[in-house]
């Protein structure tokens, strides 16, 4: 459990999504959901967190980040014979990798080499474990199994993977049933994205035609359907700094993390069908909230849907900053920090309901330099 006081950055976010199909079903359509008895456009948040750890890899050394995979054992004899070169085969750094990590009691998949489940690690955390053996590569590799064991058994292999975790392993955490001991609480909770308002399921019938088609033949090459809609969506997560500052063990890398990490989760956007519906739009309303009591989900404002009228933005702008100020004054809340930015119009009705709300419309670099601030300060106190 986290020692330090709480501190939740809660992130709330209108975005307006074209016909697109972000995230399919198991029957390939957009994902949805009932929400206020009625049915919605829903993004998983397991979709967007994706998206937002992708966006924060491409600004990150990828040394510096973890991975999540199946293949931790193929992947730990790849460095093995990268480190020991021409004294150890590859066979021979499997059986090695095989070795290292058999004590742990990872549960193994359905393929050889694989475990059951995915395993989110450090890449640096991997070359910890490289480390303990790679001067004795070639040594080892002479053992039998039954000796090479023996051998390596009481390595702190387990112990490479419980420190030092990368941020991305820090803010989204890890779970291995097998083994709680290897487990990370997650200092971010991502909620499922939903639209504001009523959504229905449309389907896109497309042709596809043959550039080798002679002129006697006719009709499409292929045919088939693609399931879409359009939304605007209400997206809302939260990062605890306390639990992110403990993972990663420093609060100037922790208050980094938080900005980067809001940075990717307001301009990542899940890829499913892109090439058909090039859907990637920006927010149009990013609204930063800084609490020591609780992180608070704003997504009632829409438990009646918006109806589809002049535009579904503006009225979902309004009612988000008319919950916002309602269960701020019914909870007695006194958020340490809230900041705003929004593309609506600056004498519009609600461009002043959110400035009373949430404060001045600010450009996007300076909601994020406020809130490094905030939380710079913040932490300086404590």
């Amino acid at each position: 459990m986290p020692s330090r006081p709480r501190l939740y950055i809660d992130v709330h976010i209108l975005q307006t999504v074209p016909p697109a199909n972000l995230n399919r079903d198991d029957n390939g359509s957009p994902k949805e959901a009932y929400f206020g008895g009625k049915r919605r456009s829903r993004v998983s948040s397991q979709a967007w967190k994706r998206a937002t750890r992708l966006h924060f890899a491409e600004r990150y050394e990828p040394q510096d980040l973890g991975t999540r995979t199946k293949r931790i054992a193929g992947k730990l004899a790849e460095r093995l014979a990268a480190r020991a070169g021409a004294a150890l085969s590859a066979e021979d750094a499997q059986r090695v990798a095989g070795a290292l990590l058999k004590p742990m009691g990872i549960a193994a998949g359905k393929k050889a080499g694989d475990t059951a489940y995915l395993l989110f690690y450090g890449r640096r955390q991997l070359e910890g474990i490289v480390d303990l053996v790679a001067a004795d590569a070639a040594e080892l590799a002479a053992l039998d199994d039954q000796q090479l064991e023996e051998r390596v058994k009481n390595l702190p292999v387990r112990e490479q993977l419980q420190q030092g975790h990368p941020v991305d392993v820090a803010l989204f955490g890890r779970m291995v049933a097998d083994i709680p001991g290897l487990n990370v609480d997650a200092a971010t909770q991502v909620a499922h994205a939903l639209s504001t308002h009523a959504t229905e399921l449309e389907f896109d019938y497309y042709t596809a035609v043959d550039d080798e088609t002679g002129d006697e033949e006719t009709g499409a090459g292929m045919i088939g359907t693609i399931g879409f809609n359009s939304a605007t969506l209400y997206r809302y997560a939260t990062v605890g700094l306390h639990q992110l500052t403990d993972n990663l063990g420093e609060e100037k890398t922790a208050v980094e993390a938080v900005d980067l990490f809001v940075d990717s989760f307001a301009r990542s956007m899940p890829t499913g069908y892109g090439n058909s519906f090039a859907h990637r739009t920006r927010p149009s309303l990013v609204a930063v909230v800084v609490r020591t009591d609780q992180p608070v989900n704003l997504v009632s404002a829409y438990e009646n849907a918006v109806p589809a009228g002049d535009g579904i933005l503006a009225e979902s702008a309004r009612r988000l900053a008319a919950e916002y100020r309602t269960a701020t004054s019914q909870w007695g809340d006194e958020p340490l920090h809230t900041a705003i930015c929004h593309t609506l119009d600056a004498a519009s009705p609600e461009t002043a309901a959110l400035a009373e709300a949430f404060g001045a419309n600010r450009t996007f670099a300076e909601l994020r330099e406020g809130l490094r601030t905030a939380l710079t300060e913040r932490t300086a106190t404590r």
